[in-house]
């Protein structure tokens, strides 16, 4: 089913919480409680979302607004339009216009989609979940018209409330000399709760991945500029005559260890992300059996949106 931003059981668990997400499902025509339905819609509005981006308007916009852009630089390049020059620039310009003109209404459109219809009645069944203190696990990037790892608050973000206090506990009507009622010989099960299901714990080996996730990546660069400043310096030394170029040598070795220590450093690394991945699909079925999991690290986040 994959990670939703919260569990169907987690909005069940607080009344306020589930009547508000009843009452904002009544008027788009979702249960929001319901997880199978609430991954049915994601699915499908994140590939509709998908598909407006595609539209024509948007790719002739963008071909439209180049060639606006870049037909004054072909002019010194052709006498035959430097001979209509005034003709060539308003051209472009018209172009310009054009191609600008159909990339704000293919936004607009996108935009649109976005913020209309049941995404906007799930984005505040989000919002009323954190005022009420429950976690929000991952919200996609695409939910709030963020880009894939990209920060800001995005063209349609979850809307803040006021937190609210906890509910307090609902006193006992039954006077304390009262005598217990009987227990059933035999109760039936009752399903689990958020309660009684456990989030598995963090292993190790995700830790270390989300400390190394963002390091690293400086290797090859440092180890090819190392090499060609110990090829420049002995070709300096060949060409000039001068001994102490040789010296660039010592810049050869340097460079294959870091190349090596970036290739042991990416080992690991890809190594440590299978044990995050297997983690992350570890909170996915606690969810789905009624966990209430908690907000994902910036690296697992990062790595559920590249897996999915």
């Amino acid at each position: 089913m994959g990670l939703l931003p919260v569990s169907g059981a987690a909005l069940r668990s607080d009344t306020r919480v589930r009547e508000a997400a009843r009452d904002i499902g009544a008027r788009y025509g979702v249960d929001f409680t319901d997880d199978a339905a609430v991954t049915a819609l994601l699915a499908e509005r994140r590939k509709s979302l998908e598909t407006e981006q595609r539209r024509p308007a948007a790719y002739l916009g963008l071909l439209t607004l180049m060639a606006g852009m870049f037909l004054p630089f072909a002019i010194p390049l052709s006498p035959a339009l430097d001979a209509h020059l005034f003709a060539v620039l308003g051209a472009a310009g018209a172009l310009t216009v054009v191609g600008a003109a159909l990339l704000v209404h293919a936004r607009a459109q996108w935009k649109q989609a976005l913020r209309n219809g049941p995404l906007a009645g799930y984005r505040e069944v989000l919002g009323v979940a954190r005022a009420h203190g429950i976690p929000l696990a991952h919200i996609p990037p695409w939910l709030e018209g963020r880009t894939t790892g990209g920060g800001g608050k995005g063209a349609a973000p979850i809307p803040t409330y006021p937190p609210v206090e906890p509910a307090p506990e609902a006193p006992s009507d039954s006077p304390p000399d009262s005598t217990p009622a009987p227990a059933p010989s035999a109760p039936a099960p009752s399903p689990p709760t958020t309660a009684s299901v456990s989030v598995p714990p963090k292993p190790s080996a995700v830790s270390s991945y989300e400390h190394m996730a963002d390091a690293g990546g400086w290797h090859d660069e440092t180890g090819c500029l190392l090499f060609l400043a110990g090829a420049g310096g002995v070709t300096w030394a060949v060409t000039v005559g001068t001994a102490v170029g040789y010296a660039a040598l010592l810049l050869v070795p340097v460079a294959v260890w870091i190349w090596l220590a970036g290739r042991r450093q990416g080992r690991e690394k890809e190594e440590l992300r299978e044990e995050a991945l297997k983690y992350v699909t570890a909170l996915e079925a606690a969810q789905a059996a009624g966990a209430r999991v908690p907000e994902l690290s910036p690296q697992l986040r990062a790595l559920l949106d590249d897996h999915h």
